[in-house]
């Protein structure tokens, strides 16, 4: 077959990078999620070259249905058969109504349903128990542990997700109404409260914790590492991961554990569903539902354990 030399080329990235530029400037898709769609890109191309399909024009319905039995061959899981079908669309879609494709191939392609498992949470009592733990560890007085307190009562508290912590500037917290305001997926922006242990909290960490470890690289970040500059979503996964270790019968979660079980707690609590919705900043209600199902089997639970007739 011969190997076309435009820009629809497999061996030529000219769509693939305006794909890319869509993804940031026009979507505003995050970092994380641009390399992904990028990477279920590479991968298809390295299949479609395997196959001898040398340009984007040559894709068929029945070479990507091939990928994905491929993909699942290889034991990819449901999940991930399902990202990858959903990336390719939204390129195809794109290049067709861009005019960079005449057609769509990928217009009738269908993934194996995504089997949604319910997200691990703490109970209250073990959240409860995180907190006083990070209380008790910043009693030492140590900035970095003023500051992981402060983290994971603002995490538990408003339910954003760790992205969205770090990215906090000072001037984002308004420290007298108890108010964030966060930048979410798509440089979308809201309003978040918290509450009184939380803001206990951040009133130590910038009165004494943070202007221990302020430098002139720190700039307006309201987080900050131990070098001065703004705290890394590793730094705060660790923090998560150390501290939750200590707490018996927790599960091992992260930042993203807390934005769950804050979630289920607030619905436990009788807080509106939709009130949830704004709050973690869901573009769906539909995917705020999911923690009510977490209610639910909690309670179908303690049901079974705790009725004589159950």
């Amino acid at each position: 077959m011969t190997l076309v030399t435009n820009a629809t080329s497999l061996a030529d990235s000219a769509v693939v990078t305006a794909y890319e530029r869509h993804l940031r400037s026009e979507r505003g898709r995050s970092e994380h999620t641009v390399r992904g769609y990028l990477a279920d890109l590479r991968n298809l191309e390295a299949f479609l070259q395997e196959q001898g399909v040398d340009a984007w024009t040559e894709v068929t319905l029945a070479d990507l249905r091939s990928w994905l039995a491929r993909l699942d061959a290889t034991g990819a899981s449901r999940a991930t058969l399902a990202r990858r079908s959903a990336a390719v669309r939204g390129f195809f879609a794109w290049a067709t109504r861009t005019g960079h494709l005449t057609r769509d191939p990928a217009q009738r392609l269908v993934a194996p349903k995504r089997v949604r498992t319910l997200p691990d949470v703490l109970r209250q009592e073990q959240a409860s128990d995180l907190l006083d733990l990070a209380g008790v560890a910043a009693d030492d007085a140590d900035p970095v542990h003023q500051r992981d307190r402060t983290v994971l009562e603002l995490l538990y508290a408003s339910g954003i997700r760790v992205g969205e912590l770090v990215g906090l500037d000072i001037d984002d917290v308004d420290r007298r109404q108890q108010l964030m305001r966060v930048i979410g997926k798509g440089d979308k922006e809201r309003t978040v409260p918290y509450g009184a242990p939380a803001a206990a909290a951040l009133d130590v960490w910038l009165t004494v914790g943070r202007p221990q470890l302020v430098t002139e690289q720190s700039g307006p970040a309201l987080f900050l590492g131990r070098r001065g500059r703004r705290v890394d979503p590793r730094t705060v996964r660790s923090a998560v991961h150390r501290l939750l270790g200590e707490v018996p019968g927790a599960p091992d979660l992260g930042p993203h554990g807390l934005r769950h079980s804050a979630a289920t707690h607030l619905l436990e609590g009788g807080a509106d569903i939709r009130m949830v919705q704004e709050l973690l900043g869901h573009a769906s209600l539909a995917t705020t539902q999911v923690y009510t199902h977490v209610s639910v089997e909690r309670l179908r639970r303690s049901f079974s354990q705790a009725h004589p007739r159950a």
